[in-house]
């Protein structure tokens, strides 16, 4: 049984509402997709993620999916248009929303932002997945007029979708954003940023490494224009911070055999060590936790679906998977991470299956 009893109202037919729409249509929910481009409305509702507006339309819940710039204006919209529907959005940035809505003179009792931590490098319908939401954290961040029916709606919403929601307030949100996306979106720009001066065989060596730092760079830049320029006062002291660190390290590299050179190289280092581990798993508790096993898998067809399917039949549960396939090579190394006391187990019956592990 669905916990949202009503009409659902989506503005902005891309990859989160989209996303958004597929998920609450495979609940049963009449979900209502609206779009100022007609393309990508007609888009999203053939992928099946809604229907097109009616004028007898009354939604409970209406929830606001367009760029950062213009989520304040379309949200009291929806307000005046809807004065009986709560109205949620999924910007990336809540105090600077917030601001300009307090600033508009609209009513926001019917107003609560939030915002899933969940995305795609694609964007538009077509990056549209009914499972993005699923096991990620959405972020409920009520105002000091939010009605409590609203804060619990929301809640069901993300509930609904099969995220994990926690209640922060804007400028706890905008912090946290910060620090664990917005920054590493810089980095990750400015890292591959570098390979533009980088030969061609140069690039060809490229492992694994540097696919993982430089994956989001792909990301839309005239999106993320917006997030950081709306969020430039939480992002800036972490840059700040994060040159501080880097300075230092140019310095001991600088003068290697000076003296607490190679110190404040193994401090970083370490420091990074200890950081990552913070990362939650997948059961709340960092990857440290997590056992690594390394097996070689041939470049055919279907040889990862059997490596999935014995391990299955071996009974052992997967907490993460990577796999690395270097251009020109002939094998795939897959990364499997379970728990301790299942490693020994599935080394030695992969093994027996005839596996090969690195």
């Amino acid at each position: 049984m669905s916990r949202i009893n009503g009409q659902v109202r989506i503005v902005g037919a891309g990859l989160l509402g989209t996303s958004l729409g597929l998920a609450l249509v495979k609940k049963g929910i009449d979900v209502i997709l609206s779009d100022t481009s007609r393309a990508s409305q007609a888009l999203a509702v053939d992928y099946g993620a809604g229907r097109t507006p009616q004028a007898e339309d009354s939604p409970v819940l209406i929830v606001v999916c367009v760029p950062p710039d213009h989520t304040a204006s379309v949200v009291s919209a929806e307000l005046a248009a809807f004065p009986n529907a709560f109205v949620t959005d999924v910007a990336s940035v809540k105090q600077s929303v917030l601001r300009e809505l307090q600033h508009s003179g609209v009513g926001l009792s019917k107003y609560v932002g939030s915002h899933p931590m969940a995305g795609r490098e694609r964007s538009g319908a077509v990056a549209g997945r009914a499972d993005l939401f699923i096991g990620r954290p959405w972020v409920v961040v009520p105002h000091e007029l939010s009605e409590a029916a609203g804060v619990d709606l929301v809640t069901d919403l993300a509930l609904e979708v099969g995220a994990v929601p926690t209640i922060m307030e804007p400028i706890e949100h905008d912090h946290a954003v910060a620090a664990v996306s917005h920054v590493p979106q810089l980095v990750s720009s400015l890292l591959a940023a570098r390979l533009l001066s980088t030969s061609a065989q140069e690039i060809s060596l490229a492992g694994q490494g540097l696919r993982d730092t430089t994956r989001i760079a792909a990301s839309d830049p005239g999106l993320w224009v917006q997030i950081l320029s709306a969020n430039a006062g939480q992002v800036a002291p972490v840059l700040k911070d994060l040159a501080t660190d880097l300075d230092a390290v140019i310095a001991a590299l600088s003068h290697i055999d000076a003296g607490g050179s190679l110190a404040t190289i193994s401090r970083t280092i370490e420091s990074g060590n200890r950081g990552v581990e913070r990362i939650p798993g997948k059961h709340g508790g960092g990857h440290a936790n997590y056992a690594t096993v390394v097996a070689m898998i041939d470049d055919k067809p279907g040889e990862l679906a059997r490596l999935l399917t014995e391990i299955g039949q071996i009974g052992i549960n997967l907490e993460d998977l990577k796999l690395e396939h270097s251009p020109g090579a002939q094998i795939g190394l897959v990364e499997l991470s379970v728990l301790p006391e299942a490693e020994a187990k599935l080394i030695a019956d992969l093994t027996s299956l005839g596996w090969r592990l690195a």
